[in-house]
């Protein structure tokens, strides 16, 4: 049998995985263009992802069980509506608990790293929260026994590494900035409980599935959040809203879904390491819509991002044919 590696869905999924780095990377240039505060922006990003996902659940349950035959020109869409409530509910008499979990860590993350830089510089808050591939990495190995080559550490090191040059930070600990530190690494730590709980969902429930009930979660937490925290709540303008839409599609439907996705087949610490490749994309928009530097230095980081990710693809596959490759659990739908 084909290890998961090496096959064609492996390979599927470590493409979606690249292109969902890619496509959360814009999202602080979304929230740069937005006019309303950055706990709102990710408010808006999880709530106007919510309507979306729920009509393409509605959808695909169409297309996959058509009616036999239609007594009316609605009752394709209320018979799917009312399908999907039941699946709803069976998903979550099922998985409740990792469901509201997921939901729960996402919004952590969204909401512990604004608050960081509040009290810290962006640059450390910004570093310690791409530290989430450490603790993946060790979660992996302490809860779950997964062990990892020397090459695929290699390519972790030289993988952050990179994105500390790239983002040009010096650390810089002092006194005042403990709190605004220890929620940088909170931050970090709660996208790794993202991740995993994520992918363990993945063994049992479908990607869009997944995405839709820890969005709703993560809606609902983060909404008192933003309406608390005296930021700018509603867009004044119609490019405003665009821009709020173009978070929500860009990002989390088709960035996020597409991670979620890839994580039935890839191992969630390879899958996290390989999630560096955002601090590339975004300086790189950065350069290209605001004219931002990109000289020797960032081009030596992202170099070294990716040479990381691919050390640690090398690994995968390495690993993978000698049959020892800690893998994804076996996917119950796309």
């Amino acid at each position: 049998m084909i290890d998961k590696a090496l096959s064609k869905p492996a390979s599927r999924a470590f493409a979606a995985l690249l292109l969902g780095a890619v496509g959360i990377g814009f999202a602080p240039i979304f929230v740069r263009l937005s006019d309303v505060g950055p706990v709102s922006s990710a408010f808006w990003r999880i709530a106007l992802s919510i309507p979306l996902l729920m009509l393409w659940l509605a959808l695909r349950h169409m297309r996959r069980h058509p009616p036999k035959p239609p007594s009316a020109v609605l009752d394709p869409a209320v018979d799917a509506i009312g399908d999907l409530k039941a699946q709803g509910h069976k998903l979550l008499t099922r998985h409740r608990g990792l469901l509201i979990l997921c939901g729960l860590f996402f919004a952590a993350d969204l909401g512990l790293w604004h608050w960081s830089i509040t009290l810290t510089s962006v640059a450390n808050a910004t570093l310690l929260a791409n530290l989430n591939p450490v603790f993946v990495a060790l979660f992996s190995f302490v809860l779950f026994k997964e062990r990892f080559s020397g090459l695929f550490l290699l390519g972790l090191m030289a993988a952050m590494a990179g994105a500390i040059i790239l983002m040009g930070v010096s650390l810089r600990f002092s006194p005042e900035r403990l709190l605004g530190d220890g929620l940088g690494v909170a931050t970090a730590l709660m996208y790794a409980g993202y991740f995993m709980t994520a992918s363990r969902l993945r063994a049992h429930i479908g990607a869009l599935e997944v995405l839709l009930w820890t969005a709703i979660v993560t809606a609902l937490a983060l909404l008192p959040v933003a309406y608390g925290s005296g930021e700018t709540l509603w867009p004044e303008t119609p490019q405003g809203w665009l821009i709020l839409w173009g978070l929500a599609v860009i990002c989390q439907i088709m960035g996020q879904g597409l991670i979620i996705y890839a994580l039935a087949h890839l191992p969630a610490a390879f899958s996290a390491l390989s999630l560096l490749l955002q601090p590339v994309v975004a300086s790189l928009a950065a350069w290209l819509l605001f004219a931002e530097s990109m000289g020797g230095r960032e081009l030596i980081g992202a170099l070294m991002v990716l040479l990381g990710i691919g050390l640690a693809r090398l690994s995968t596959l390495r690993a993978g044919k000698a049959g020892s490759l800690p893998l994804a659990p076996k996917d119950k739908g796309a």
